[in-house]
């Protein structure tokens, strides 16, 4: 009696094997890590035929292609984005400072709005 597959419920194949027998080669790779995309990918920036490429590794042609997109925006967003200096991190303090000191000035503004209209202080204060 034939085996059959749990997934496919074709005869002849196994949890694991393709339909040619060979282990660890199943029709149904399932998910793929970042790092075979990459190999995948680099095999066709290398000049391997998509064709052929796709056909070895039981891939899409539009999936590798997809792949190999996304794998070059990401290295030109790379190259676009600059280097934080010295002045980057400056410019964040202060502000940061200017931040505190529009808060403060906000709440002093309320306590005098308060004290002229004769109302009691409020009395919570500022914490620094």
């Amino acid at each position: 009696m034939a085996r059959r597959s749990k997934r496919t419920g074709a005869p002849g194949t196994e949890r694991g094997r393709s339909p040619s027998g060979v282990p660890g080669a199943s029709a149904d790779q399932g998910r793929w890590s970042s790092r075979r995309k990459m190999e995948a990918v680099l095999r066709l920036l290398q000049g391997e035929d998509l064709d052929a490429v796709s056909r070895s590794l039981r891939v899409s042609t539009s999936r590798l292609s997809q792949w190999r997109d996304e794998f070059l925006a990401g290295g030109q967003s790379a190259l676009l984005s600059r280097e934080p200096d010295l002045r980057d991190a400056r410019i964040k303090e202060l502000c940061a400072k200017v931040g505190e000191l529009t808060m403060e000035n906000e709440l002093l503004f309320d306590k005098v709005d308060r004290m002229e209209a004769n109302l009691p202080p409020d009395l919570r204060r500022p914490r620094r």
